[in-house]
């Protein structure tokens, strides 16, 4: 916390403009401060920023989903999961909250 107070304090991190940046200039923004990775990056961008097309590979829930519907022995790994989504494009973030929410629901063998 005393890290983002302070780069954003200092000018450093600048939130007014993250909108106007590309994914990747996002994460690698947001990534600078200490106790900020990919993964709080990634969910920035899906639901502050209302990215379309964001994949967060580093989530527990879409490995465990795509484990899950995609019949894998062992939880992907993010090129896999890259590979597997590529045809969500443009809309993985939609299809990401599909995969989290298929996690709550029960279903019957």
């Amino acid at each position: 916390m005393k890290d983002l107070a302070s780069k954003t304090r200092d000018g450093l991190l600048d939130f007014s403009k993250l909108s106007a940046l590309s994914d990747d200039e996002v994460i690698k923004h947001l990534t600078q401060v200490k106790g900020i990775g990919v993964w709080t990056a990634h969910m920035f961008l899906i639901f502050t920023l209302k990215r379309e097309d964001v994949l967060p590979t580093g989530d527990y829930g879409i490995q465990a989903a795509m484990k899950k519907h995609y019949r894998k022995r062992k939880m992907p790994k993010a090129k896999d999961m890259e590979k597997i989504a590529r045809v969500w494009s443009p809309y993985r973030s939609l299809a990401s909250w599909y995969l989290w929410r298929s996690l709550d629901i029960k279903t019957v063998k």
